[in-house]
């Protein structure tokens, strides 16, 4: 099941949450309100379901049944282009980057495969909605894109073995990690270069682990102006998303509502 964030554009500030139902839309926070749907709170973003015990399976059951029965639902559907689409996460306590993690990419620029996750981080304050402009900042020239998967932890993780790891996943998301290059070059690290204000679109949704199980064999493609920039899919990952989970974990406690982006792919496409 797809989830988002969004905000009518009547009410541009006011997040609402809402689901992909049988090709349309459809508004969480209202059915919540109207008691259509049982949950302990009226949830406005999805930060927040997360932060109920069991709240986005609980979400999905639900709406499972909802869907079965699909009587008195019409005044709560819409379509997403009369909407404005937020980012499904905002506020991480952490956002965590994975560089060089696809073979391809790692053959392309002819590099050694890493042993280990090579990781870095970025911040908060990058993150953007996935409509919304990136800016360039005036201290950089060679701003470039990176399309990824990413992560998003459903529950407190610390010290977690591979084999468990995938019961800490809420879902997944896209992210374009935006990298200001020459910066990135001239500093010898990325921190800079990622961090930036609007550097990190994600979304526009959150595709629950029921949906996508491990998140391997996913196309990832990005466009530029309707012209293939790069593409490559998940089954590609030198350390898949079990495998990053439990290596950051033993690192870092992961909390709720952390993401991990995994990491780009090939550029020949550029």
């Amino acid at each position: 099941m797809k989830f988002m964030n969004y905000s009518r554009k009547n009410a541009p500030n006011v997040v609402r949450l809402g689901c992909i139902f049988d090709g349309t839309c459809f508004d969480i926070t209202k059915a919540i309100g109207d008691d259509l749907l049982e949950f302990p709170r009226v949830a406005f973003t999805i930060e927040e379901v997360l932060h109920v015990k069991d709240g986005l399976a609980l979400l999905e059951e639900q709406l499972g049944q909802l869907k079965r029965s699909s009587s008195g639902i019409q005044t709560f559907l819409f379509q997403a282009s009369d909407v404005r689409l937020h980012a499904p996460i905002t506020r991480p306590q952490k956002l965590i980057g994975v560089g060089l993690n696809y073979k391809d990419h790692v053959e392309e620029i002819k590099a050694e495969t890493p042993k280990q996750p090579l990781l870095f981080g970025m911040y908060a304050n990058a993150i953007t909605g996935p409509e919304e402009a990136i800016i360039v900042p005036p201290v950089s020239r060679q701003v470039d894109y990176e399309a990824e998967l990413g992560v998003v932890i459903g529950r407190r993780a610390r010290q977690v073995h591979v084999e468990a790891a995938l019961e800490y996943v809420a879902g997944y998301t896209i992210i374009n990690d935006v990298s200001a290059r020459d910066l990135q070059f001239s500093d010898g690290q990325w921190l800079r270069a990622k961090s930036f204000d609007t550097f990190a679109p994600i979304g526009p949704y959150l595709v629950t682990r029921n949906t996508l199980r491990d998140g391997d064999g996913l196309d990832i493609e990005l466009r530029l102006n309707g012209k293939t920039m790069q593409k490559s899919n998940t089954r590609n990952l030198i350390f898949k998303v079990p495998d990053l989970v439990s290596y950051i974990s033993k690192m870092m406690t992961l909390e709720v509502g952390d993401v991990i982006a995994t990491g780009t792919q090939t550029r020949r496409f550029s």
